[in-house]
């Protein structure tokens, strides 16, 4: 398994620029075509005017064809090599050059190289409007993205008269190029992820800057000059080290969005009233003991952020403000302890992260800290856990068979969580808190996370903590990284056996014991009632209850049956007459020297053996029914989903108000964790390219206790202007887990060639009235749009049909929470207060038309989905986008970036990758 790589608008593997908010720039219409032609290595030695001298003869040797750009785009950062194309093109003059307003390189080249091609860039390519020189193409051995060389730019930069994008993300400066300042066109300014401890003060001179972000930098202080931009609507500098704010900051009159998130700030100057255009400002994860009254007076403000701080007092007006979020915070409790006499040494507070969609991986220092991920799981890593820092990253699997190791009796509560690095033992334990889903059945089990450790799996010791009666944590002590999961297992009894001898009962009855007798072990033993085998010198007394309604005095001893399995063996061997059975009025008793299975059985059948081994293997199946269900509003969304016999109609009466389709199939019965097959029939397919489709097949794994749903979009090829199409959706068996036992499954299946069909239900497409596509609300406008980037991914209308279709009830959270202000919460409401599909519909795609052209998007409907505590829309969307991201990087490869493809401008591919629906 391998960490993925949320890709946000500032991550690392993009393939395009992040565009800001305000950055009016070339617009994401053009790819580009060159030719194949490779220079010779220049030396690292030599000097810059040496180097562009070198590759610009070395252009002017070969008898390749000219290294030309398509369009009004260049984009050399792929592939290696990227400067000296670039010099190839200067030398050579080329008149394309002159179009060019778009420039992207690595900040990965040889540092000499790239500064000699930097400073030919006000002379080649004049109209230059956007440049993007970030770093973080490259990943260490461990997967984490490595930072740029660029430390610096060439003063000659001051003179790109047009410029007005210039992202120098993750790479390595220290302080701001001299040169920067002097941009006066600049739109947008990107320098996240460097080693910047300062801003200079000439920064406040770039009149026409509207965005600004300085994340994951180390600084410490803002300069005062900063509130002279005038101009600026968007303000990032989260995860720094600042511990306070400058009073001048209140001047920045444009100011839309304020993140300062994951910094140290203590308090916040009352001149941040004065930021009368401000709609959102994130402060989570600080230091803030309070905040100002005067926020809750900012007219425009609908989302304030003050999660994970130290607030014990909150103003009134903000207390009960819809758009402030708190969470965190130790509201209502009493101060801490007055402080210690002089001369004691203070413990500095762990620091707090709480982390957003959009970063897989965090850093963790000596000093400790507590962190909080986006899928919901929590870690504290005390002080001294790690020795130097380090960068742990996570991914949240969905369960699959070969990820989830369950026994004969267990079943699967959560999703799998990986994180790195893998084995790297720490200091001291961290604490893990892992969200499960309740079991329906407790008695005689036990919830525990189950881990990875030295190739083999083991059970933690878990504590459980409840903060809802339906929001329940599993808590336990970590020594290093692997996998985890939360499972539900019949409940081990364990004791220490001395060689004096021991009782051991079980705790799920307490009829069951187990009497050790004095030398029954040489030395003390710990030993498990429920594991095996274990072996003592001197045979043990095992007691079990008589089956119910039948006591010692009144039993016939010819049914009563004692049976014995041994593992991993299927079989059950009736001991009666080995053994010798003492009765009592309620219990039997009788001597073993080794533990294993045992089986009390009371019954007139002659065949107990088999008849044991048919129940046993029941004992592991589960009745439950399919459900295929169409949407009233949209047909082609159907909705397919595996639910336990007795939740059916619960379930049926709930969805029933918004879908319509056939009575479930009959019972079928399924394995924990097998898999299963969903396949539509007789002219209809699935829309489109999913991650969890095989060969036109969604495939579906079985876990008890975990939704097993999915939705998805079909169409088809017939044509439905004429008549409409019925056609079916089948249900197939598909890999029964390892675990399970041949004979059962044999015994499941029907003999013949239908042996793994399991149901078909009808699926109904009605005929189109005049267009050819299905018909829409009156009054709600759906217009085709594809939101996002191909740095984020692209989700497109059926995508957000999809979304919209899953939300219900929670629509008016997820809106809150994508900063929309409830004013406009309630007019639509208003204007669709007889229709939720309406409702939810013109909330989504208004927000998604807003948020056209605007980077990071995507990244915002995640968190919004996930803070609404809508996790499996989520996890369906971060499919999608993966698919996504993942066919844009195979078109890469194949289009015209391949060495020694020349494209023609009236040949390019489109200019946005082909987006997954759902």
């Amino acid at each position: 398994m391998r960490a993925s790589a949320s890709v946000g608008a500032e991550k690392c593997e993009g393939w395009r620029p992040a565009w800001r908010a305000g950055t009016c720039l070339v617009p994401e219409d053009g790819w580009w075509a060159m030719a194949a032609m490779e220079a010779g290595p220049v030396p690292a030695t030599l000097a810059p005017e040496d180097a562009a001298r070198d590759a610009s003869e070395a252009a002017g040797a070969g008898p390749e064809a000219p290294l030309l750009p398509a369009g009004n785009r260049l984009s050399l950062h792929l592939h290696p090599g990227g400067c000296r194309r670039l010099l190839r093109l200067c030398a050579q003059q080329a008149p394309q050059l002159l179009e060019v307003d778009f420039l992207q390189l690595s900040g990965h080249e040889d540092p000499q190289l790239l500064e000699a091609a930097l400073a030919r860039l006000p002379w080649s390519l004049p109209r230059l409007r956007s440049l993007v020189l970030k770093g973080g193409q490259r990943r260490e051995a461990l997967g984490a993205c490595l930072r740029g060389s660029l430390a610096t730019l060439p003063a000659s930069l001051s003179s790109l008269a047009r410029l007005a994008h210039l992202d120098l993300s993750f790479n390595s400066l220290e302080t701001l190029p001299a040169c920067v300042p002097q941009m006066c066109g600049l739109n947008a300014l990107l320098l996240s992820r460097n080693c910047l401890s300062e801003l200079p003060a000439a920064l406040g001179a770039l009149p026409a800057l509207t965005f600004l972000a300085v994340t994951h930098n180390r600084l410490q202080t803002l300069p005062p000059a900063l509130g002279a931009l005038s101009s600026l609507q968007r303000l990032d500098l989260s995860g720094n080290l600042l511990e306070a704010l400058p009073p001048e900051i209140g001047g920045l009159g444009s100011l839309a969005e304020l993140n300062l998130a994951s910094n140290r700030l203590q308090s916040l100057p009352s001149s941040l009233a004065g930021l009368r255009a401000l709609r959102l400002f994130i402060l989570h994860s600080n230091l803030l003991a309070s905040v100002p009254a005067s926020l809750a007076r900012l007219p425009l403000l609908t989302r304030l952020d003050l999660r994970d701080n130290q607030l014990r007092d909150v103003p009134p007006e903000l207390l009960d403000a819809p758009f402030v979020r708190l969470q965190g915070n130790p509201l209502g409790r009493p101060p801490p302890d007055p402080p210690s006499p002089p001369g004691t040494p203070v413990v500095p507070e762990m620091p707090r992260l709480l982390l957003t969609s959009d970063r897989d991986s965090f850093a963790v220092t000596p000093q400790g800290c507590s962190v909080t991920l986006a899928c919901g799981v929590r870690l504290q890593f005390p002080a001294g856990a790690t020795a130097a820092p380090m960068t742990i990253r996570y991914r949240l699997w969905l369960p699959e068979p070969r990820l989830v190791p369950l026994g004969p009796h267990d079943a699967l509560l959560s999703g799998v969580l990986e994180l790195q690095p893998h084995g790297v033992a720490f200091q001291q334990e961290v604490g893990l808190w892992l969200l499960f889903v309740p079991p329906r059945a407790r008695r005689c089990r036990e919830v525990v996370v189950r881990t990875l450790s030295d190739n083999s799996w083991s059970d933690l010791e878990t504590h459980l903590e409840q903060e809802t009666p339906k929001r329940l944590w599993a808590h336990c002590q970590v020594p290093h990284f692997s996998w985890f999961l939360v499972v539900s297992r019949p409940v081990s009894d364990a004791c220490l056996v001395p060689p004096e001898g021991t009782l051991l009962c079980s705790s799920g009855h307490a009829g069951v014991r187990v009497t050790f007798p004095a030398g029954a072990t040489e030395e003390p033993q710990h030993v498990r009632m429920q594991s095996g085998p274990s072996s003592f010198l001197r045979p043990v007394t095992i007691q079990l209850p008589l089956p119910p309604g039948v006591t010692g005095l009144s039993l016939d001893r010819a049914r009563l049956h004692l049976l014995h399995r041994a593992a991993p063996a299927a079989a059950w061997d009736d001991i009666t007459a080995q053994v010798a059975l003492e009765l009592t009025h309620l219990y039997a008793r009788f001597q073993v020297t080794r533990f294993s299975w045992y089986w009390l059985w009371y019954t007139t059948k002659a065949c107990v053996g088999s008849l044991a081994r048919k129940a046993w293997e029941r004992l592991r199946l589960y009745r439950v029914n399919l459900i295929a269900l169409q949407r009233r509003r949209d047909p082609e969304q159907v909705l397919l989903q595996c639910l336990p016999r007795n939740k059916v109609d619960a379930t049926l009466r709930r969805l029933l108000e918004r879908y319509r389709g056939p009575e479930p199939s009959d019972t079928v019965e399924m394995f924990e964790g097998e898999k299963f097959f969903a396949a539509f029939e007789r002219g209809i397919d699935i829309d489109a390219d999913r991650p969890d489709c095989v060969e036109g097949r969604l495939c579906f794994v079985f876990y008890s206790h975990l939704k097993n749903l999915k939705e998805v979009y079909v169409t088809t090829a017939l044509d439905r202007r004429a008549r409409a199409v019925r056609g079916q959706v089948s249900f197939y068996r598909g890999e029964v887990p390892e675990v399970v036992p041949e004979e059962a499954e044999a015994a499941r299946q029907k003999r013949g060639p239908a042996a793994l069909w399991m149901a078909t239900l009808p699926i109904k497409l009605p005929r189109l009235q005049g267009c050819e596509g299905p018909t829409r609300e009156p009054g709600l406008s759906l217009a085709p749009l594809n939101l996002g980037d191909a740095e984020t991914g692209f989700l497109t209308q059926s995508n957000l049909l999809n979304v919209a279709g899953r939300l219900g009830p929670d629509w008016p959270a997820v809106a809150l929470h994508l900063g929309l202000p409830y004013r406009e919460l309630q007019r639509v409401r208003h204007e669709f207060r007889d229709d939720l599909d309406g409702q939810i519909r013109h909330m989504l795609f208004s927000w998604a038309e807003r948020q056209a052209g605007q980077p990071g998007a995507v990244g915002r409907l995640v968190q919004a989905l996930e803070q609404s505590d809508r996790r499996d829309v989520a996890e369906e969307v971060r499919a999608v986008l993966e698919l996504g991201r993942r066919k844009y990087q195979e078109g890469i490869r194949h289009t015209s970036l391949a060495p020694g493809n020349l494209t023609s401008p009236d040949r390019l591919p489109s200019p946005s990758p082909e987006p997954a629906q759902a």
